[in-house]
């Protein structure tokens, strides 16, 4: 796997792709979980498993002894969602949702030993959101550990390794005669949080003090921008790659772009996004259409150059033009993206959907085009 090209000011080098081993002081196995906090949780749940294949998982609440809150985990590859609602008018997660709307609060990540994890950042500045908590029941024990990040977002580490239960300890299986099939979706890819005016450089310096992650790349309002809008985002990961990390900050431009409009509406900083791998984009997508996700508008001109761009690529041109679905290149190959309308009422979270045939990028060739598109998207709602 070759070198990263980097971009540091103006100085551009390169740095190796893996760079984990003694220094990594945060090693992660991946992303364990992620926690919507949601209105209603059980029709969430429902939500994603009939519009993008999830499966049912685990299910805490009043019939588990938890009389807060209600959680429902769902699952499809490696991604597990958890969408969690209060039972009262108070708490936090009340809060959240009232200032936030649904949206993510907890990036989990998969640890062999949640303590150090979380006295190697503690150490390092970060602000507590939960000590080590041991939490136990007849399938084992889970330890979890938890850290404050941007906005209202909170990095949990989670310790598995003597669990063999179905999710975690005051969870039960949830059985469901309803399962559709699933669409293809594997893994994360990469999780994108929008900060606010000049905070990209104070959160890609968080990731890289406080939990050992580099700047694989760095994206300047050059590189996205529009007639109207632009934005600026570094690229973070930790060391083995498996977790990305990219940080948006708004830039100066004639109208308000999505980074303004996603704060605006979240009310304060956020995850904007979340990517998610598949073998087959164009099934996928299909599937997806099919039971009422709403794609992105990509305008044909787009597909009249691309592979002059990208040069020749496995799939039918036009059926990726009939699917709405971008193509871009780097040096190491290529990539297939397309990303939903906001998933919410608030124009604030949305799903990528990502086939990388050996690129490692996040799709640069494609920004013009797909900040149009959302820029059309935003007229519409008024926003821009």
């Amino acid at each position: 796997m070759s070198d990263a090209t980097v971009q540091d000011g103006n100085v551009f080098h390169t740095i190796p792709k893996i760079f984990e081993g003694a220094d990594d002081f945060l090693p992660l196995n991946g992303t364990d979980y992620v926690e919507f906090y949601v209105g209603n949780a059980k029709q969430a749940a429902h939500f994603y498993k009939t519009a993008m294949g999830f499966q049912s998982l685990a299910y805490s609440g009043l019939e588990t002894g938890v009389k807060d809150r209600a959680s429902w985990v769902v699952q499809q590859g490696k991604i597990r969602l958890m969408f969690t609602t209060p039972l009262t008018e108070d708490g936090v997660i009340a809060e959240h949702i009232k200032k936030h709307g649904d949206g993510i609060r907890v990036i989990a990540l998969w640890v062999d030993d949640a303590t150090k994890s979380y006295e190697e950042t503690m150490k390092r500045g970060a602000k507590s959101y939960m000590e080590p908590t041991v939490e136990e029941d007849e399938h084992g024990k889970v330890v979890k550990a938890g850290i404050h990040t941007y906005g209202d977002t909170v990095h949990m580490f989670i310790e598995r390794k003597n669990y063999k239960g179905t999710f975690m300890p005051g969870f039960c299986e949830w059985k469901s005669e309803y399962n559709p099939p699933e669409m293809g979706l594997k893994y994360i890819d990469h999780m994108v949080g929008n900060v606010g005016w000049d905070e990209m450089n104070v959160w890609a310096e968080f990731y890289n003090k406080v939990m050992g992650f580099q700047n694989l790349i760095t994206f300047d309002d050059k590189d996205i921008s529009t007639t109207y809008t632009a934005l600026m985002s570094k690229v973070m990961t930790n060391g083995n790659g498996r977790i990305k990390f990219p940080i948006n900050e708004p830039a100066e431009g004639i109208k308000k772009s999505q980074i303004e409009e996603y704060l605006d509406f979240y009310g304060g900083a956020g995850c904007q996004h979340v990517a998610v791998a598949t073998d087959d984009i164009m099934e996928t997508v299909t599937q997806m259409r099919d039971h009422g996700i709403e794609f992105l508008y990509v305008p044909g001109e787009y597909y009249d150059t691309v592979l002059d761009r990208c040069g020749e690529i496995d799939e039918d041109i036009l059926k990726l033009k009939e699917l709405g679905i971008l193509v871009d290149r780097d040096e190491e190959g290529y990539l297939l993206q397309i990303f939903t309308k906001p998933l919410e009422d608030r124009p604030t979270l949305f799903f990528e959907i990502i086939q990388r045939k050996g690129a490692q990028s996040f799709g640069k060739g494609n920004f013009k085009a797909l900040f149009e598109s959302i820029e059309a998207e935003q007229a519409r709602r008024g926003t821009l």
